[in-house]
C-alpha cells in the first residue's frame, strides 16, 4: 500500500511540475530535480516516458539494463528530470541533438521549457545550426522530397507528391520551418505514437503532439533557433558545488562520434582545486544523462 501511494505521489508531482523550470540566476546552470516511479503491473518504459514527458532513450539511459518492454514489477525507475542547462545563451529555442532535447527560454517570464524530441537518424542527420523559424504552419500538408519517395519506392511504397493535412500526415497539426539552407527542416508534430526521444525522422525535430501544440502558440516567426551537440554538460554553481552530465555521442553518418572528454573549463577547476578526476571520467563513461556532483562545497577551502 505504502508503494502504491510513494508511486501515486510522484505521478501527481510529475503532472504538476511538467516541463516547465524557473530559470537559475547566471551564475547557475541546474534545474529540475531527479524523480523516481515505481513499475506497475503492465506498464513499460514507452508508457512511463510519455506520463512524465521525458525522451525514451533519456529514461533508457538512467536505468541501464532494465527491460523497455518488460521492467521489473515494483522497480523504482530513476526519471532524468534533473538537468544542466546547454552553455549557449538562454533565449529562444534551444536544441541539443546529443541529449534530444528542445529548450524553449522566456527570459522575461523568467522561464525555461524542456521537451523531449525526436532528431534525424543515422544517415539523416540533423545538422548543427543557428537560425530562425521562417513560418508557422498549422494543419500543414507534407511534400515529400525525391530522396525520401525514393526510399519508400523501395520498400514497396509509393507516396503522394502531396500529403493532404488529415491523420495521415505525418507532420502532425503543426509546422515550424527553420530558415537554414533550403528551408527543408521543421520542427513539427506527429501522427505516430512513437519516435518522440528517439532517432527517428528524417532530419527534422519532431515533438509530441501536446507539446508542439503549445510551443506553437508561444513561438513567433523570427524566434531565434540554435541546434548544438553537446554530449557533456558541467555546472559549476554558486555554493561552489560541481555537476557533470554525460549523454551518448551521437553516431554521425560517416561513423564518427563526438570525443567524450573532461571540458576544458571543468579541467581548469580540477587542476586549480587540485581534484581528482576519477569522478568525473566516471561519469563520463557511464554515459547515463544524469546530473552528478563531482565535487561537494566542503571539499572546496573557502
Amino acid at each position: 500500500m505504502l508503494r502504491k501511494l510513494m508511486s501515486l505521489c510522484w505521478c501527481i508531482s510529475a503532472a504538476a511540475f511538467g516541463a516547465t523550470y524557473d530559470l537559475p540566476t547566471e551564475d547557475s546552470s541546474i534545474v529540475g530535480r531527479t524523480q523516481y516511479h515505481v513499475v506497475q503491473k503492465g506498464e513499460n518504459l514507452s508508457d512511463i516516458a510519455k506520463q512524465y514527458d521525458v525522451g525514451m532513450l533519456s529514461l533508457m539511459a538512467a536505468n541501464k539494463g532494465v527491460d523497455p518492454f518488460v521492467p521489473q514489477v515494483d522497480y523504482v525507475l530513476t526519471i532524468p528530470g534533473q538537468i544542466i542547462l546547454p552553455s549557449v545563451p538562454r533565449k529562444g529555442i534551444v536544441i541539443n541533438l546529443a541529449e534530444l532535447r528542445l529548450y524553449y527560454f522566456e527570459p522575461k517570464e523568467h522561464k525555461v521549457h524542456i521537451f523531449p524530441v525526436g532528431i534525424g537518424r543515422i544517415g539523416r542527420d540533423t545538422p548543427e545550426m543557428e537560425t530562425k523559424i521562417s513560418q508557422k504552419r498549422p494543419n500543414p500538408t507534407w511534400t515529400p522530397p525525391a530522396s525520401i519517395r525514393k526510399e519508400y519506392a523501395a520498400k514497396g511504397i509509393e507516396l503522394p507528391a502531396v500529403v493532404p493535412a488529415g491523420p495521415e500526415n505525418p507532420l502532425g497539426e503543426f509546422a515550424m520551418r527553420l530558415a537554414y539552407g533550403a528551408g527543408d527542416y521543421l520542427i513539427h508534430g506527429t501522427n505516430k505514437d512513437f519516435g518522440i526521444g528517439m532517432r527517428v525522422s528524417s532530419g527534422c525535430i519532431r515533438m509530441d503532439p501536446r507539446d508542439i501544440k503549445w510551443l506553437f502558440a508561444q513561438v513567433p516567426v523570427g524566434e531565434p533557433v540554435r541546434v548544438i551537440d553537446e554530449p557533456v554538460k558541467v555546472a559549476l554553481e554558486p555554493d561552489r558545488s560541481v555537476f557533470l552530465e554525460a549523454h551518448e555521442p551521437l553516431t554521425r553518418s560517416d561513423g564518427s562520434k563526438k570525443a567524450m572528454r573532461i571540458p576544458t573549463e571543468l579541467r581548469w577547476w580540477l587542476d586549480e582545486f587540485k581534484v581528482s578526476d576519477s569522478k568525473a571520467k566516471a561519469v563520463i563513461l557511464a554515459q547515463n544523462g544524469v546530473p552528478t556532483e563531482i565535487a561537494p562545497p566542503e571539499l572546496i577551502e573557502q
